[in-house]
């Protein structure tokens, strides 16, 4: 029997348990990788996502939450300076878009750049009506 690698079919999604996203969302992000980012879970609720974003400004970079769909967007301004004369252009300057699926009760924090690096900030937050309780017996 042969051994598969998912790990790409999941590595977009936050807050789901793996098995079950693998079925779930294996969404292909055409981009090639770019621009590489890391999910860290923080604490047993708190979720971290970095994203490499060297070379935009603040205000290049959009995010939006809709419908547990967290869209990360970079564009460049266009600059009017004329065209570059590279001996060697290591460092890309495309622009990007970047989804991450989110699983139900997870909310957006916070973000901030710090270095080149796009930290957003994720928490789960379950409703008290969904938590398990305990029932007395009488």
């Amino acid at each position: 029997m042969r051994n598969f690698d998912f790990s790409p079919l999941y590595r977009s999604a936050i807050g789901f348990d793996r098995l079950v996203n693998l079925l779930e969302t294996g969404q292909g992000q055409g981009n090639g990788g770019y621009p590489p980012y890391n999910v860290e879970l923080v604490s047993e609720d708190q979720y971290r996502i970095a994203v490499a974003v060297a070379g935009f400004a603040d205000g290049e970079l959009e995010i939006t939450a809709n419908d547990n769909l967290l869209t990360i967007k970079g564009a460049h301004a266009n600059n009017e300076q004329g065209a570059r004369n590279y001996l060697y252009q290591g460092i890309t300057e495309r622009n990007f878009e970047r989804k991450f699926q989110l699983a139900e009760h997870i909310q957006i924090k916070g973000a901030h750049v710090v270095n080149g690096l796009l930290f957003i900030d994720l928490e789960r937050v379950v409703p008290e009506t969904l938590k398990p309780r305990r029932i007395e017996i009488k």
